[in-house]
């Protein structure tokens, strides 16, 4: 259980800093991606950009 905590933090971590990055390649700006500001801040629900990035990481471990 606490492997799965870990992974989950290391990729939340990893995404969020790579967010910049990979809206120069199209990610997050998906058609169901969600922006939206509330409390005077900018969320972002990138939910199209996860099911691709778990796609193409799932092709890669077939591979490999």
């Amino acid at each position: 259980m606490m492997r799965w905590l870990l992974v989950t933090v290391l990729a939340l971590l990893l995404f969020s800093g790579l967010s910049r990055w990979l809206r120069r390649f199209g990610l997050g700006r998906l058609p169901g991606d969600l922006n939206f500001r509330a409390f005077g801040r900018e969320w972002s629900l990138p939910l199209a950009s996860t099911i691709v990035l778990s796609l193409l990481a799932a092709g890669v471990s077939q591979l490999l």
